[in-house]
C-alpha cells in the first residue's frame, strides 16, 4: 500500500474550513466517480491506520479521560470499526450494482424501456464525532462514507484533545487533504463546521447539539444523519433469566462507566423480582470489578462536569425519597482520588420528578422501576420521547411481541444490550428525538449514496408513444379508462 503525503497544517477559521471543503469538492468532480478499486484502496488505508496506530490511540482515550481501559478502547474504538470497514471491503461491489425496477406502463417494457437505480456517491460529507468512542464514531460512519465513493472532513470532539490531534495527524498521513482531512478545534469551529455547505453532514451526539446542528445545516439545505440518544429503558419479563440478565445489563451499564448513547438508562422490573434484580446486580458487578477506584478496566467520567453532573443525579434522587444501593466491592471511598470516577449505583423508587429521571443520564446509575403490568411499562415509555434503544429480557414471545410492537424505538435488543448496534446487516439509528437516518453496512452505503433513477426510453417512436400525445383519440380514451376503472362501478 502506498501511504498519501501528508496533509498541509489545518486552519480552523470559517474561511480556510470553505477552503478545505472546496478543495475536496473540485477534486472529487474533477476525478469523477470513484471505481470500486479506489474505494476499496480507500477502505484498506483506513484498516491499516487502525491497525498501525491501535496502541498509540489507546494510550490517548486513556489520557483524555483520566482512565479507560484500554481493553474497552481496542474493543470498541479499533475492533469494531475494523469490522464495518471489512464488511464494506466484502460487499462493495455488489451494493455499487444498479438496481432494475419496473417500466410502467408495462406495454413500454416490452418493447425495451427500462428503469433502473444507480447509487452515486453525494460528494463531500461532514462527520462530527464525539468523545465518548472518539475514534470508532469517526471511522464506523466513515467506512460508509468511502464505500458509497465520497471525499470526508472529519470534526473531532474538543473533550478529547489528544486523540483528536492523533486523529488529525494519522489521517494526514494515510490521505490526501483531498480526499479525507480532520480538522480541530473548540465549539467555535465545531460551529463553522456544520454550516458548511456540505453534501451531507453525519452528527453524533446530544440532542440539544443537535438542535444547533439542524439550524446551521438548514441554511445550506444539508441532508443529515443525527445519531443522538435518550433515556433507553430496559424491561424485565416475569420469565427472566435473572442472572444472565443482570450480568448483562451491568456489563453494559458500566461499559465506558456508562457513557454510551445505547447505555440501559433505566429498567421497569416485575414489583416481585425487584431486590432479586438488586442481589444479582450487586454480584454480577462485583465478578467484574473487584475494586474500582484505581482498577485500569474502570472508566472515568471525561470532564469534572460530567462527574458533579452525575454526582447530582444522586443526590437530587436522594433528596427526593429514592434508595440509593452504590455498589462499591472494596467499600473504597471515592471523595478523595485521582480521576473522576463513580461507582455503579442503583437508585430505588424512581420517580418522574427525579432529574436522573429526565435527562439523559450518560453515567454509571440505573434507576430501578417496579411494575405490576406490561401495559403499564408499555404506556410508561410511550409517555416520553422515543428512545434509541428499548431492551427486553424474557423468554416468553408473545410479551415481547407485544411491548415491542406497542412502543417506538430506534432499534431493540432481545436479552441483551447494545449489542444490536454490532450488527453491521442491521441499520443503527434513532427516532425522532433520538436521531434521524441510519448507516451500518449497506444501510450506510445507501444513507450516504444518492439513489438516481433512471428511466431510458424507446430509441423508435413506436405507436404506443404516439398514443399519449395530442391530437388525443378513443384509443388512448379507451386505455386511461381501463387503467382508472372508469365505467367499472
Amino acid at each position: 500500500m502506498t501511504k498519501s503525503l501528508r496533509a498541509d497544517t489545518m486552519a480552523t477559521d470559517s474561511a480556510a474550513l470553505e477552503q478545505l471543503l472546496q478543495r475536496q469538492r473540485k477534486a472529487h468532480i474533477a476525478d469523477g466517480q470513484a471505481s470500486a478499486d479506489l474505494r476499496i484502496d480507500r477502505l484498506d488505508r483506513c484498516a491499516a491506520l487502525l491497525r498501525d496506530y491501535s496502541a498509540r490511540f489507546e494510550e490517548a482515550i486513556n489520557a483524555d479521560f483520566g482512565n479507560r481501559s484500554r481493553h474497552a478502547s481496542a474493543i470498541t474504538d479499533i475492533m469494531s470499526p475494523l469490522g464495518a470497514l471489512r464488511d464494506c471491503r466484502a460487499n462493495l461491489r455488489k451494493w455499487m450494482r444498479s438496481e432494475r425496477r419496473p417500466v410502467e406502463p408495462r406495454l413500454l417494457g416490452l418493447f425495451g424501456a427500462r428503469s433502473e437505480i444507480r447509487l452515486q456517491p453525494k460528494g463531500v460529507i461532514g462527520i462530527i464525532a464525539p468523545w465518548n468512542f472518539p475514534v470508532g464514531l469517526v471511522f464506523s460512519p466513515l467506512a460508509g462514507v468511502l464505500a458509497a465513493g465520497n471525499r470526508a472532513l472529519v470534526k473531532p470532539s474538543e473533550f478529547t484533545p489528544r486523540t483528536s490531534d492523533l486523529l488529525q495527524q494519522s489521517i494526514a498521513e494515510y490521505f490526501a487533504p483531498d480526499e479525507v482531512a480532520v480538522v480541530t478545534g473548540g465549539a467555535d469551529v465545531g460551529a463553522a463546521f456544520a454550516a458548511l455547505p456540505f453534501d451531507h453532514l453525519i452528527f453524533t451526539g446530544a440532542g440539544s447539539v443537535a438542535k444547533h446542528v439542524m439550524r446551521a445545516a438548514a441554511e445550506n439545505l444539508v441532508p443529515l444523519t443525527l445519531e443522538l440518544g435518550g433515556k433507553s429503558p430496559v424491561i424485565l419479563g416475569a420469565s427472566v433469566d435473572m442472572p444472565v440478565a443482570a450480568a448483562r445489563i451491568m456489563a453494559g451499564k458500566t461499559l465506558n462507566a456508562g457513557q454510551i448513547c445505547l447505555a440501559p438508562d433505566h429498567i421497569f422490573v416485575p414489583r416481585g423480582l425487584r431486590d432479586s434484580f438488586v442481589t444479582e446486580a450487586r454480584q454480577a458487578t462485583e465478578a467484574m470489578f473487584g475494586s474500582l477506584k484505581d482498577n485500569p478496566d474502570y472508566t472515568a467520567m471525561i470532564s469534572d462536569r460530567h462527574f458533579e453532573r452525575v454526582r447530582g443525579y444522586v443526590a437530587d434522587a436522594r433528596e427526593k425519597g429514592a434508595t440509593i444501593v452504590e455498589i462499591n466491592p472494596a467499600g473504597e471511598t471515592f471523595e478523595q482520588q485521582e480521576h473522576r470516577r463513580i461507582p455503579p449505583t442503583l437508585i430505588l423508587d424512581a420517580t418522574r420528578d427525579m432529574a436522573v429521571m429526565q435527562d439523559e443520564i450518560f453515567g454509571p446509575l440505573l434507576p430501578v422501576i417496579a411494575y405490576d403490568s406490561a401495559e403499564e411499562v408499555v404506556a410508561e415509555i410511550n409517555a416520553h420521547d422515543r428512545p434509541l434503544a428499548l431492551y427486553y429480557f424474557g423468554s416468553e414471545a408473545g410479551e415481547r411481541d407485544r411491548i415491542i410492537d406497542a412502543t417506538t424505538s430506534g432499534g431493540v435488543c432481545v436479552n441483551d444490550v447494545i449489542m444490536h448496534c454490532a450488527q453491521e446487516n442491521l441499520p443503527f439509528g434513532g427516532i425522532g428525538p433520538s436521531g434521524m437516518g441510519a448507516y451500518h453496512g449497506i444501510d450506510g452505503f445507501r444513507e450516504f449514496s444518492h439513489r438516481k433513477a433512471i428511466h431510458t426510453q424507446l430509441g423508435k417512436d413506436l405507436g404506443p408513444m404516439k398514443l399519449f400525445r395530442p391530437p388525443y383519440g378513443a384509443k388512448l380514451r379507451a386505455f386511461v379508462d381501463k387503467q382508472i376503472g372508469a365505467g367499472a362501478r
